[in-house]
């Protein structure tokens, strides 16, 4: 099923204007149910414009003159499921944390739940759920202050208010930025677990390119406004001439397999998980390859 379709999407900043910006430029992308999209490539290349067009914040200029958004095959510009949208598509933006206003934590993650206009129970079972899922026990967590709380932990509150509202899209702008190696770890624990048990597809705009070749089915690649590369992240990191040209780092372990080739030992360049890495230098090692 298709949770996501967008046509011919073209979004100008400052139309008309000195500051006239294109910041997406003809996208034409498909999102199917259960895909993990991992959206890449350096700031300003339009991967925030385009993720905010998934629900609602940002819609296609008027009378479909600049492409189309669909979700679940409902239109973006349709007024009357707008609401719905954005319960559908749960948006986390960059820095969550700084997001958080109530004077406590159950009370910050209900505010969504809340204008969904559910019955207090219902509400309460969202609020007591999100907490359960990200890791903060209920008793320990709900009455208190969400500004006492460490970086991580008002970050997952920040998370549990969004997926309070059980979306079936959830989008993660920088998830991992600000963390340190423990968190990372821990919020991609995290990630994977939501995708899991509540949203079964999720799109991440990331930096990282050590998370995104080892937690993305797919990775999207855009610059300047447009879409330079679309597979999966052994078809996309594979391709160190592409990467080169958008000006991308790859992944960690694609470098230590080209500092390996600078040393004669020449590895599939497909390679992008240390366990791809381990399995591959034990094959040599043990006589499955003339390589060494």
């Amino acid at each position: 099923m298709q949770a996501i379709k967008i046509e011919a999407l073209t979004h100008i900043y400052s139309k008309k204007t000195p500051s006239e910006k294109v910041a997406l430029d003809n996208i034409n992308l498909v999102v199917e149910e259960g895909e993990f999209v991992a959206i890449v490539g350096h700031t300003g290349s339009g991967k925030s414009t385009l993720v905010q067009h998934f629900n609602g914040l940002i819609k296609p200029h008027k009378k479909g003159k600049n492409g189309r958004v669909e979700i679940y095959g409902r239109a973006t510009t349709e007024k009357k499921g707008l609401k719905q949208l954005r319960f559908d598509v749960g948006m986390v933006f960059q820095y969550p944390e700084y997001q958080l206003f109530e004077d406590t934590v159950a009370k910050d993650i209900a505010f969504g739940p809340k204008n969904m206009k559910l019955d207090k129970d219902e509400i309460d079972r969202r609020v007591r759920k999100s907490l359960e899922l990200v890791g903060l026990p209920y008793d320990e967590f709900a009455e208190r202050s969400p500004f006492e709380l460490s970086g991580g932990e008002k970050r997952r509150v920040a998370i549990a208010g969004v997926i309070a509202m059980e979306p079936k899209i959830l989008v993660l702008d920088e998830p991992f930025a600000g963390l340190d190696p423990e968190g990372v770890r821990e919020i991609t624990a995290l990630i994977l677990k939501l995708k899991s048990e509540i949203c079964p597809t999720i799109i991440t705009v990331t930096h990282d390119m050590d998370s995104a070749s080892t937690l993305a089915d797919r990775i999207i690649a855009l610059r300047e406004g447009k879409i330079v590369a679309d597979g999966t992240p052994k078809e996309v990191f594979g391709d160190r001439a592409l990467i080169k040209e958008i000006g991308l780092d790859v992944p960690f372990v694609a470098r230590i397999v080209d500092k390996l080739e600078e040393r004669g030992i020449v590895l599939n360049k497909n390679i992008v998980t240390i366990e791809e890495l381990t399995t591959e230098l034990e094959r040599i090692r043990t006589g499955g390859g003339d390589n060494v």
